[in-house]
């Protein structure tokens, strides 16, 4: 038994995706995405979609460089709001 291709167009495969045709195309065209040409026509299977968006999962903990202070700020707006400093070594309670 043979599976049958689920084809998506250009235009689906962006809005599956979340993003523009322009981005779609660079993705394809940057080997991220397979896709293939018919005539004109650009169609995409869902499956490889679906697999890119799998590949582009965000692994957890990966993205702190984007908010290297947010760790500081809390703790500082902890501080300010009356909460006790955390002690520092040769300090009382530390």
């Amino acid at each position: 038994m043979t599976e049958t291709i689920e084809w998506l167009s250009t235009k689906e495969a962006s809005a599956r995706l979340g993003v523009t045709l322009r981005s779609l195309y660079r993705f394809i065209d940057e080997g991220d995405l397979a896709a293939y040409r018919f005539g004109r026509v650009i169609r995409l299977q869902r499956a490889d979609v679906d697999r890119f968006i799998e590949a582009s999962r965000i692994a957890p903990g990966s993205l702190e460089h984007l908010y290297p202070d947010m760790r500081r700020s809390r703790a500082d707006a902890g501080r300010r709001a009356g909460a006790p400093a955390p002690a520092v070594d040769g300090e009382p309670g530390a």
